[in-house]
């Protein structure tokens, strides 16, 4: 089992190592540049440089069955179920095949809606509750993954 976080803006590295290294998971940090390394002897930085979204392919690439993925970007983490792996939001969101769809689509229309001038609102500001949320669901999946799930 391997936790692959797409990291250039995730705001639960620190919690990712905490989980990781309770459970003995290495720890792949993938962005493309522009972040130290994290201190733990179970994760490694992956600089990915190149085009747009280069991360998220090798990320994409990678990953596999039984494997974990954080991110809250919705292409990537469909690309990642499709993989066969498990993963979440940094607000502790499972992404499932059975709610994928739905954040695609909502994902879209929203891009759809932007595009034409329509006024949206961003998502809410990151707070404890969504660490929390974050580490509760973190620890769900991987014991999900170790009972074989």
């Amino acid at each position: 089992m391997t936790i692959y976080v797409d990291a250039d803006a995730c705001p639960v590295k620190d919690e990712i190592i905490r989980v990781g290294e309770r459970h003995r998971c290495e720890m792949l940090f993938v962005c493309d540049g522009g972040l130290r390394r994290p201190n733990s002897q179970w994760a490694r930085l992956v600089i990915v440089e190149g085009r747009l979204d280069a991360a998220d392919d090798w990320i994409a690439e990678q990953i596999g069955p039984g494997d974990v993925f954080i991110t809250a970007d919705i292409p990537l983490a469909d690309r990642c179920i499709k993989a066969g792996a498990l993963g979440l939001d940094p607000r502790g969101k499972l992404w499932t095949a059975d709610n994928i769809g739905a954040s695609l689509a909502t994902r879209n229309l929203m891009t759809d809606l932007r595009e034409a001038g329509a006024m949206t609102s961003g998502a809410k500001p990151f707070g404890p509750r969504d660490r929390s949320a974050f580490l509760d669901g973190m620890e769900k999946v991987m014991q999900t993954l170790k009972r074989g799930g």
